[in-house]
């Protein structure tokens, strides 16, 4: 009881920090949980998360309140507004970023007084929906805790969803009827209705579908970001970027091989400058950063402008990312004078050859002509991100980053520090990459031993490694079919990621069969009841390009290549 108390009053103090949550009393409203697998520092950073917040918060007929996983296992899950207790929601919707928190979506169910696989849960127990980029791309690891998945942008199917959701409920639906009428929405992946069927091998023969279920569900989009606002709701300094962010453009047409965003959410987009500084300006009484969001801040057409006017209203900017062969010196000048000590460039790989291989399309003379930008505007430390363990990489290709590194020590010796943040190569769904096989861990065991052996000595030079385990078992749950759902809820009782080996020993799943086999061009993958609007025969293309380290060129109006916009 104590820890309870203690918990609530952890919450009402995070609450009153807080400016721009809603409170209201449900009355007849269909109570929302949505909830976020991870701490409330990382959750309350992801822009996504506020914006389907203000979406259900705004409607007359729902009200919504934010769970996130509590600091302790010993203290209860509640939610931050009011501080009930999960299982009171009608509605449970988790948004799910990162494959590492699988294990917290069955435990925060389970904490929250839910069964958490679909099929015993009672039918008056919440409805569970999952979205989010994991959701997205590939819902089927989690196919037996969740009704159903939203596979696309919220803005255009959460209202439609709703509206079918309160429907079904007010005309009496039992739970079977309310899944059938969810995925009559486009852009609602129920799972229930599908059933894929396995040869002996462990391959999928065929996915059936029920009767009036669509055969493949078609992730929905924006088409127009100016009709709907994306930007920070509710203002605290307790979050890990402590910013007020601002969506400046969403999706990517650069066409990066590795890139499940530049795929999944497609076409590129972008605000129009009037609409994006009259959010701005509606920030400035916070007196924060301006977060600037999308893909690649650097190819926004009017961001040296958008980079001017935000000055000039004596604010202070950042950009969540930019390419080194589109940044301007205006941009990295804001940059500084908005209090930035380190610029992020991602080459991602140090060879010429593996950068045609993945389509980065950025030369040395980019990173160098960024570093140059940097130090002129008085950045001093930078920070590189590389890849290792890339589809048909050798030796050369890891020398060839501490090649870069120490051209680029040499270059310029008024650099501070200079750190690589160097992670092994997740294949992921809906990529040109998604029928390779990921390294076995042994192999970018050995990369990172070699790259630390060919940078040592280099005083300013940083090295930070993604655990190559931890990347491996991301490969096993990015390309995961259903029949990983029960060993994902034996880990999650036992503690979570690290007892994913143990658990799937225990159902006799190979991980070597999820992250290291390589598909074959005809094999249906777990994902394929999904349509991203890129058509398959693409994605096979792209492969060939790559392994004839060809360029792509990015997106551009009028394109018909991938599908998309068709």
């Amino acid at each position: 009881m104590f820890l309870r108390q203690d918990y609530r009053m952890k919450i009402r103090a995070a609450l009153a920090e807080e400016t721009g949550h809603t409170i209201i009393k449900p009355g007849g409203r269909c109570r929302v949980a949505l909830v976020y697998p991870n701490s409330y520092f990382v959750g309350m950073s992801n822009l996504g998360f506020h914006i389907v917040y203000e979406l259900w918060n705004n409607r007359r007929d729902t009200v919504c309140e934010r769970f996130f996983l509590p600091p302790r296992a010993d203290f209860p899950l509640l939610s931050m507004e009011t501080q009930d207790e999960l299982f009171r929601f009608d509605i449970v919707a988790f948004a799910l970023s990162f494959e590492p928190d699988y294990f917290n979506v069955v435990a925060m169910l389970k904490r929250g007084g839910i069964e958490p696989v679909a099929k015993k849960r009672r039918a008056d127990d919440p409805l569970v929906i999952v979205g989010g980029p994991c959701a997205t791309f590939n819902p089927e690891p989690l196919a037996d805790f969740a009704d159903a998945f939203i596979v696309g942008e919220g803005e255009v199917i959460l209202p439609v969803f709703t509206d079918a959701f309160l429907a079904a409920r007010g005309d009496g639906a039992g739970k079977e009827e309310l899944l059938e009428r969810l995925a009559a929405v486009p852009g609602v992946y129920v799972p229930s209705l599908y059933t894929p069927l396995y040869n002996r091998d462990g391959t999928i023969d065929r996915i059936e579908n029920t009767a009036g279920a669509p055969v493949k569900v078609r992730r929905q989009w924006v088409q127009n970001l100016d009709d709907y606002p994306a930007h920070t709701v509710i203002v605290t300094d307790n979050t890990e970027l402590n910013m007020y962010l601002v969506e400046a453009a969403r999706g990517c047409g650069r066409h990066c091989r590795f890139c499940m965003a530049g795929y999944c959410f497609r076409r590129p987009r972008v605000r129009s400058p009037q609409v994006l500084l009259d959010t701005i300006d509606a920030a400035a009484r916070y007196n924060k950063r301006i977060g600037l969001m999308g893909a690649a801040l650097s190819d926004y057409p009017h961001i040296d402008d958008i980079c001017r006017e935000i000055l000039s209203r004596g604010m202070k900017m950042s950009v969540a990312s930019f390419r080194a062969d589109s940044v301007t010196k205006t941009l990295v000048d804001a940059l500084a004078a908005g209090g930035l000590r380190t610029l992020t460039v991602a080459p991602e790989a140090g060879s010429a050859k593996m950068r045609r291989i993945i389509n980065k399309g950025i030369e040395e003379a980019d990173v160098f002509r960024t570093v140059d930008l940097g130090l002129s505007a008085g950045i001093r430390n930078f920070r590189f991100y590389f890849m290792v363990a890339l589809p048909f990489e050798d030796d050369a290709d890891i020398f060839a980053i501490a090649d870069m590194t120490k051209k680029v020590l040499a270059y310029a010796p008024k650099i501070g520090k200079l750190t690589l943040s160097v992670n092994p190569f997740v294949p992921k769904p809906f990529t040109p990459f998604e029928r390779v096989g990921a390294a076995a861990k042994k192999y970018a065991d050995g990369a990172v031993k070699q790259l630390r052996g060919a940078l040592k000595g280099e005083k300013k030079c940083e090295l930070i490694f993604e655990s190559p385990k931890s990347a491996y078992w991301q490969s096993v749950l990015a390309r995961g079919d259903r029949r990983l759902a029960p060993a994902i809820a034996l880990a999650a009782e036992r503690g979570g990621a690290k007892a994913l080996a143990g658990a799937m020993r225990e159902y006799n799943l190979a991980p070597e069969f999820y992250a290291e086999r390589e598909r074959h061009a005809d094999e249906i993958l777990p994902w394929h009841v999904l349509d991203m609007g890129v058509r398959d025969e693409y994605f096979a293309v792209e492969l060939g390009r790559a392994k004839q380290q060809t360029a792509t060129l990015p997106c551009r109006e009028g394109c018909r290549r991938c599908g998309v916009c068709e």
